[in-house]
């Protein structure tokens, strides 16, 4: 199993303990970039697809809220990115 695999397993199985390096590299990997909002917001887009998920950085920890896992999990369904 790779290592995308196994982060996908992961998040899929929305662990309280989540981190946004996570999130990042996840997202990363399906082709999507980050981009600034504006205090801690985050958009991520894909060009090709005009696809955007925007989502706020913890801080001052780096462990998402189970709100924003369910959020990500539901975006990438929905994308067809995860089962």
């Amino acid at each position: 199993m790779s290592k995308h695999e196994k982060a996908v397993r992961r998040l899929l199985s929305k662990p309280k303990d989540f981190a946004w390096s996570e999130l990042t590299t996840l997202m990363a990997s399906f082709g999507y970039e980050m981009k600034t909002t504006g205090g801690s917001g985050r958009k991520f887009t894909r060009s090709k697809a005009g696809s955007s998920f925007v989502i706020h950085e913890p801080h001052p920890g780096s462990i998402l809220k189970q709100y924003q896992v369910k959020e990500f999990i539901a975006f990438l369904q929905q994308e067809g990115r995860i089962p």
